[in-house]
Formats: C-alpha cells, structure tokens, sequence
C-alpha cells in the first residue's frame, strides 16, 4: 500500500503539471486507443471505487455497461475535477485496506467477469492501474522509467495469466541479465521448442500488457513475434 500511495501521488503530480493545457489537457488522445486523457483519469477513480467494493465484499461493477457508461460520463470534466476525483478515490481505497485485519487478506475475492484472487493481491492489482495508466496518459512517462521491481512482479504476473492459453504459443522469454520467464500454451503444435523472445524487461513487459506490438523485442529464431491476445 505504501507503493500503491508512493505511484499514486506521482501520477497526480505529472498529471497536474498539464494544467498549462487547459482543459484541452483532458480532452487529447491517451496512449489508449478511443480514449483521451480524461477516460484514463476517470477511469482510474472508478476503478478505485470499484475496489473498495471487492473489499468490501460486494460486485466490483454493477455491470460492465455502467462501468462503461461511468468512465464516458466523467472524461470531458476538468482536469482539477478529475485530479480531485482521482485523489478522494485512492485516499479512500487505502482507509478501506487499512481497515481490513492481517487474516482477512488471505480470504478469496471476486473481479469483474467471474475472475477470483486473494485479498493480498489487490493493492498490486491496483498498482498495475496505477502504473501503466500513468504511462497511458502520454504526459512522459515511459514503460522505461516504471520502477525495475515493478516491471518484473509484472512479467511474472502477466506470464502466469498467458500460462496454458492455446491462443498464445510456448514462449520462452529472455532478458539480458539473465532473468527468463516462460508462458503460453503448454506444448507447441509444431516441431520445434518455445519461441524464444528477448528484449529488457521493460519491453517485454510492454509487449504482454499490450502497450506495444514488440518494440525494443525479438525472437532469436526467426520466428514472427506472435500477437498476443487482450488482456
């Protein structure tokens, strides 16, 4: 929780230095396809929102049309709205943990589509929010600047979430100082091994989040980098 405030606190800072802007701040196309500026912003304070009601026990969204209608609704406010949206939310978000007891994070939790995980997996569910959406906000920040810990507790979690998926070949991922990760369908339809990918760990964090088609990645075979299905 205390990286969760530490990343928060960042976003709002280099989201609040595009006041310059105006409100054409809000209103300029995200890093995210179809969305500006203010749906990554909005979207951050609802899914804080919805979080403290997977703390609390109850749906994390009503349905994915209000989660959708919701994030619509609050991108064309100002940006200090959307600051100020953004900062009651996380606030909120972090008393509703404080107040959860030591045994109440190993209870199981569910997400949106039937998808189910511990408690203790929240704050970092929250932190890949954070973090890639502050990349998202094309304000300069860069997957080379996310922290190095966070980007391979990310790998590794991204590699787990792709891991027996037959929509993803066997890959076999490398970076150069020596950390390698594994994914995808459990064996490959062909005649050969994993498809062997390397690249830093930033890119090839960037490639399984999607925030990339494989820039600053490559297989060493040959092989086509496969695309990878959405998150």
């Amino acid at each position: 929780m205390a990286t969760l405030r530490a990343a928060t606190d960042s976003l709002l800072d280099r989201a609040a230095g595009l006041d310059s802007l105006g409100d054409d701040a809000v209103r300029a196309p995200s890093a995210l396809p179809g969305w500006t500026r203010g749906h990554v912003l909005t979207h951050l304070a609802r899914n804080a929102d919805a979080l403290v009601n997977v703390l609390t026990g109850r749906p994390m969204y009503p349905s994915a049309e209000a989660r959708d209608a919701d994030i619509a609704a609050g991108a064309p406010r100002p940006l200090a709205e959307q600051l100020d949206d953004v900062r009651a939310t996380a606030d909120r978000l972090a008393k509703t943990a404080a107040g959860i007891p030591s045994d109440g994070w190993s209870a199981r939790c569910e997400l949106r589509g039937g998808v189910t995980d511990v408690m203790a997996r929240i704050p970092f569910r929250r932190l890949v929010e954070v973090e890639l959406h502050h990349v998202d906000l094309a304000a300069g920040y860069t997957l080379d600047q996310l922290p190095e810990d966070f980007v391979t507790r990310e790998i590794e979690f991204l590699s787990a979430r792709f891991a027996g998926n037959e929509e993803v070949p066997p890959l076999s991922l490398h970076a150069p100082g020596g950390q390698t990760w594994t994914t995808g369908a459990a064996r490959s339809t062909g005649t050969g091994g994993p498809v062997r990918v390397t690249g830093a760990p930033y890119a090839l964090m960037g490639w399984l989040a999607g925030r990339t088609t494989g820039a600053g990645v490559r297989t060493e075979d040959g092989a086509v980098l496969p695309t990878l299905p959405p998150l």
